[in-house]
């Protein structure tokens, strides 16, 4: 007897040190997870500038302060050669090969100045144009020694310096590293998710409610029990697939070809097909819900004269509804992260502009890191890893809401 009872604590011990291992090793992934992310991705929230002579008055350009205060300012600016109006400074400051310290869309920011200050145009100043990747990088000490040593070199002479990236946040895609931004995917994930919500919540809890309250059971509502829960186990790439079948299939009607039914690369369309993708989820997550509601509660609604769908909407829906919220919350931040089925409907284009609407060209965040990591400049790793700062960031908040709403909302039978 003693001994089965050594063998039954001892066997307890060993339970809770394997628990405790496992708690150990996951935390563990994620600190090296996160460490992993921030140690790659901080300078992507910093940009490295130059302090740049330009002489205007000797650079002759083609343009008048009249000019520069009319709508048409831009369209004046791109064909006065100001692009090279700036690499000429940059070499006359720097001595040959100047110019590769400056980043190739530094003259965007010298046309800014020029659009912000039209008198600039008359006098010689010096302005903060961004560096060049390589620069940026020899300024952290993984580029090259020539780089290290001029980056050294502008350090002692006061003419670089650091501050925080603000264009980062505010700009969209472009194919100089230096002036990408993830304003533009950010968008877009936003307008997409509006739209995974607007369909799939109210489609979702509407579908519990009928299932658990008013479907009769028979061999039908077993079959959709079923079909819901392997869909919900449905790889999401198979939803991409649906997508791009039903909203963006081309019909032939009378023998005419009709083109698609939906603009492509929209986040309209993205947040159709992800809404089919957590659908399911999010009805399972609320028939258990609605579920967990104790049957005292419709019997005394019942008896006091409530009638069904009085009970239903007015006594479980509200009780049922933290976790509803909970699960649908769990549903968008695992939509809020896909990037295959997004992929399969076009929303990997190289968009320059914000989206205004639900049916323009859009790409969304996940899409954005996965077309960054695939760039074979160096200066898009750290943007990479700074754009997964970001959406870890998202997905935290969104499962730390739903925890919170678990919480404050949780009643106890």
């Amino acid at each position: 007897m003693q001994k089965r009872i050594r063998r039954r604590y001892g066997a307890e011990r060993r339970f809770r040190m394997f628990g405790f291992a496992a708690v150990v090793l996951s935390a563990a992934f994620l600190a090296f997870l996160l460490a992993t992310m921030v140690t790659n991705g901080w300078r992507g929230f910093l940009r490295t500038d130059v302090a740049l002579t330009i002489d205007f008055p000797a650079a002759k350009l083609p343009v008048t302060r009249a000019q520069l205060g009319t709508p048409g300012a831009d369209l004046a600016l791109s064909g006065a050669g100001l692009e090279d109006a700036v690499s000429n400074a940059a070499i006359a400051q720097f001595g040959p090969g100047g110019d590769a310290l400056i980043a190739d869309s530094g003259w965007l920011h010298v046309r800014n100045a020029l659009k912000h200050d039209p008198a600039l145009l008359e006098r010689k100043v010096t302005l903060h144009v961004p560096a060049s990747t390589a620069l940026d990088q020899g300024l952290g000490g993984d580029g090259t020694r020539e780089m290290a040593a001029a980056a050294e070199r502008l350090k002692k002479a006061g003419a670089i310096s650091t501050s925080f990236n603000t264009n980062f946040l505010t700009e969209s895609d472009s194919t100089d590293p230096v002036a990408v931004g993830i304003w533009g995917a950010l968008k877009g994930s936003l307008l997409t998710m509006a739209v995974t919500f607007l369909i799939a919540f109210p489609v979702g809890v509407l579908s519990a409610i009928y299932l658990e309250e008013y479907a009769p059971k028979n061999r039908w509502t077993d079959l959709i029990e079923v079909s819901i829960n392997n869909l919900a186990a449905v790889p999401s790439i198979i939803f991409g697939l649906l997508g791009l079948a039903v909203f963006l299939g081309t019909w032939q009607i009378g023998g005419a070809t009709i083109g698609p039914l939906l603009p492509r690369s929209a986040a309209l369309v993205g947040g159709l097909t992800l809404a089919l993708m957590i659908m399911p989820v999010i009805v399972i997550a609320s028939r258990n819900a609605i579920k967990s509601v104790p049957p005292s509660i419709r019997d005394a609604a019942l008896g006091i004269g409530s009638s069904p769908i009085q009970v239903v909407f007015h006594h479980v829906l509200p009780l049922a509804m933290p976790g509803i919220l909970t699960g649908t919350i769990i549903g968008m931040a695992r939509a809020l992260g896909e990037t295959a089925p997004l992929l399969l409907i076009g929303m990997r284009a190289f968009i320059v502009t914000p989206p205004d609407g639900f049916t323009d060209p859009a790409t969304v965040l996940p899409v954005q890191i996965f077309l960054w990591s695939d760039e074979v400049s160096r200066g898009f790793i750290e943007k990479t890893s700074a754009a997964i700062i970001v959406l870890l960031v998202f997905l935290l908040a969104m499962n730390g809401l739903a925890i919170y709403l678990r919480n404050k909302f949780e009643t106890r039978w």
